[in-house]
């Protein structure tokens, strides 16, 4: 939650900085969801902090934004995207939305997509939690997030000896809760779970695509 609030930590300064004793939801400004994408070979993190929920949707448009700002300028030759995400939250293994949303990136970008994800309570094996969220959390402990300038300042702002460099995103709105996918709509995702961990891992394919006379994309 963004607001006067205590936020873990020590920091050496003249006088106590005087926070809220609870951290009452009334008492936020704004509710921070920051997503993150972390690429293992280069060691730079990108987060994405979105002031209204945590979504499928948001957390592909996440990845939408890494790839089309910076994944596609360092990695040109790619063929193929490979994401490594947890089992469960706005990229579960079992939310038809978040597949289907990547199937949409996937026919965007002509490229195939393949997930695996981490087993529940296997999240610690995740790089991005010890590689990048670990470091945020250190470089922003013992100051109150009173709002989203300070919280991007921050996140930018970390940096380990190994060479960790972070972009921080704002991105306000358009993630409301509540979206389904029909089973129409399931029924034409290129989706092929692996012979291995089949519910945790699968690739999605681009479709093929056409315009119609009314200038819109159809997939098939």
């Amino acid at each position: 939650m963004i607001g006067n609030f205590k936020n873990a930590g020590r920091t050496w300064r003249k006088e106590a900085d005087r926070v809220l004793v609870h951290d009452w939801p009334q008492d936020a400004l704004a509710q921070a969801v920051p997503y993150g994408v972390y690429e293992v070979t280069s060691n730079r993190g990108y987060v994405f902090v979105g002031d209204c929920f945590d979504t499928p949707r948001f957390a592909v448009e996440a990845i939408r934004d890494w790839w089309f700002c910076n994944g596609q300028k360092h990695y040109r030759d790619a063929h193929r995207l490979l994401i490594l995400a947890d089992a469960g939250g706005s990229n579960s293994c079992r939310s038809r939305v978040w597949k289907a949303q990547l199937q949409e990136l996937s026919d965007i970008t002509q490229l195939p997509i393949t997930v695996c994800h981490y087993p529940p309570g296997c999240s610690k094996w995740n790089p991005i939690e010890h590689r990048l969220f670990s470091h945020i959390s250190i470089n922003w402990a013992g100051i109150p997030l009173r709002s989203f300038e300070t919280m991007l300042r921050y996140i930018e702002g970390t940096e380990t000896e190994s060479g960790l460099h972070v972009t921080a995103y704002l991105k306000c709105g358009g993630n409301e809760t509540g979206e389904r996918v029909t089973n129409d709509e399931w029924a034409k995702l290129k989706l092929t779970p692996h012979d291995i961990c089949p519910a945790w891992s699968y690739t999605l394919d681009p479709r093929p695509c056409w315009i119609d006379d009314y200038d819109q994309v159809v997939y098939c």
